[in-house]
């Protein structure tokens, strides 16, 4: 037998990589419980129409990239085998010819990175080849088969670990496992303020599973879960799993700014998805298309589910998701199992669904403070927010409050401080609002904002959800007036202190 090199391990799209998780992979995953190194494994990457199947890669942010190249040859395959060097192998690092490899790599890091972003070494996982063997095999194999890029059957962790870092000496000004993996691997790249961040495993395993029938999504506070439902959502497109996707977002306000994420997550990944195949819906909007196929008068705003609607059979996309369904009325959620009987369905927090998926990471900040004030809410709103102005800006502020409590903050506000203040309408179009201003709120409004500093003002303990999601989109300070002691005001304080 003889053997003209090694191919590259990028296959065509057809031809999908599975290999699943041998005692040696096991070994090499292990590696990253106490190291820094991140490893992914069947793993694909997106590059403008195609997808490339990658075995394994890991980052070492000391060092650079291994990729790997896994093979079931055995020692009774090689045994009588002799090797020739194809003409390209003459250049590539380490003798092992990674070409296409190489190549795909790094137009990723020069189209998003505009850099040939950092070094790459090759490797093999020879999964049925033990080290004793491999020293029998003829002399021209062994030579583009460099033993200390051999991860052989026999090797243990701490040899499989000397190997990797014999690759090259430490270099810690190397870019963060964010930058390199969020570059590669898109689909799992959470792009916020110009930022990427790689989704955590939680997210990741989402993003990959197939969703069949209905799943039900249970999530911490700031869990990432809107990001990781738009990345899942460019996948499936990606990948034509999906004709038509529908996320559903409580208020148009709330919509329009997942959308520019989206389009911001689409604008990094450069890749070609149908942007007319996913679509993000209010409650209303959706029930309107229903009933405009029924020629029915659709709604002025308020939502109402018809009982003719649940009578009837819609074919609103292939996949529907309903975020936020925590904080949505129960008779639209039970419209949604209605019209996605024979589709798929993904809800977010559904208190009267099993948990199908949890994620159970919350990104909110450690160091956030809470406060509590028993005072005069009005007074000490104004008070606060002068504080505050004295470091921050307007922008960095939001009041939720009470429609009535709003307006009058705001026309003492005016004539308070120079600041500009808005009345909040998540009704209204992104466009029509001026978010670089101090955002007076209701507790309806606030779906998908974020802010340093937040003011809540009269506590609506009667609509828990809504009150949780007020409390959790502050990232520095949260400041929280009360008029008298409570039972559910001591309940407050004790969920804060406990953490």
């Amino acid at each position: 037998m003889k053997l003209s090199f090694l191919p590259s391990f990028f296959k065509t799209k057809e031809e999908r990589l599975v290999v699943p998780d041998s005692l040696l992979l096991k070994k090499i995953k292990s590696l990253s419980q106490n190291s820094n190194l991140v490893i992914f494994s069947h793993k694909e990457i997106y590059h403008h129409k195609e997808s490339y199947p990658i075995a394994l890669i890991i980052y070492d942010d000391l060092r650079g990239i291994y990729i790997f190249e896994i093979k079931e040859w055995s020692y009774d395959d090689l045994k009588n085998a002799t090797a020739s060097k194809a003409e390209s192998v003459e250049n590539s690092k380490n003798t092992l010819a990674f070409d296409k490899t190489h190549t795909i790599i790094k137009k990723k890091f020069n189209e998003l990175l505009h850099n040939d972003g950092v070094e790459i070494f090759n490797y093999l996982l020879m999964e049925n080849l033990s080290s004793d063997e491999y020293e029998h095999l003829n002399d021209s194999l062994q030579e583009i088969l460099p033993k200390d890029k051999i991860i052989f059957s026999d090797s243990d962790s701490s040899e499989i670990f000397k190997k990797l870092q014999s690759a090259a000496p430490e270099n810690h000004s190397l870019p963060s496992v964010d930058i390199i993996l969020g570059t590669l691997f898109v689909q799992y790249a959470i792009v916020k303020d110009g930022e990427i961040e790689l989704c955590n495993k939680e997210q990741r395993e989402f993003i990959d599973t197939k969703i069949s029938g209905m799943t039900n999504l249970v999530s911490a506070p700031k869990s990432g879960k809107s990001y990781t439902l738009l990345l899942k959502s460019i996948k499936e497109l990606f990948k034509e799993e999906r004709k038509k996707i529908i996320l559903i977002k409580p208020t148009m306000l709330s919509k329009e700014i997942l959308h520019k994420r989206f389009l911001e997550l689409i604008e990094h990944a450069i890749i070609d998805v149908d942007l007319m195949a996913f679509e993000i819906l209010t409650p209303v909007e959706l029930v309107n298309r229903h009933l405009m196929k029924l020629k029915m008068p659709s709604l002025n705003g308020t939502l109402y589910i018809d009982e003719k609607l649940m009578q009837k059979s819609f074919d609103a996309a292939d996949l529907l998701i309903c975020d936020d369904a925590d904080i949505l009325p129960s008779h639209f959620l039970s419209y949604l199992k209605h019209i996605q009987q024979k589709s798929d369905l993904i809800l977010v927090n559904d208190s009267n669904e099993k948990s199908t998926v949890t994620f159970t990471q919350s990104y909110l900040p450690t160091e956030r403070e809470v406060h509590f004030y028993q005072s005069i809410p009005h007074a000490k709103a104004l008070h606060l927010i002068a504080s505050l102005l004295k470091n921050a800006n307007g922008s960095d502020i939001v009041v939720v409050c009470s429609q009535e409590s709003r307006e009058k903050l705001q026309e003492d506000l005016d004539s308070f401080i120079e600041d500009k203040t808005l009345l909040l309408d998540a009704s209204k179009h992104l466009t029509e609002q001026n978010l670089n201003s101090i955002l007076l709120a209701t507790y309806d409004d606030i779906i998908e904002l974020e802010a340093k500093h937040v003011i809540l003002m009269d506590l609506c303990f009667d609509e828990k959800e809504k009150l949780s999601y007020a409390c959790n989109i502050a990232t520095q300070t949260l400041h929280i007036l009360y008029e008298q002691e409570s039972q559910e005001i001591e309940n407050l304080k004790e969920e804060y202190e406990s953490k």
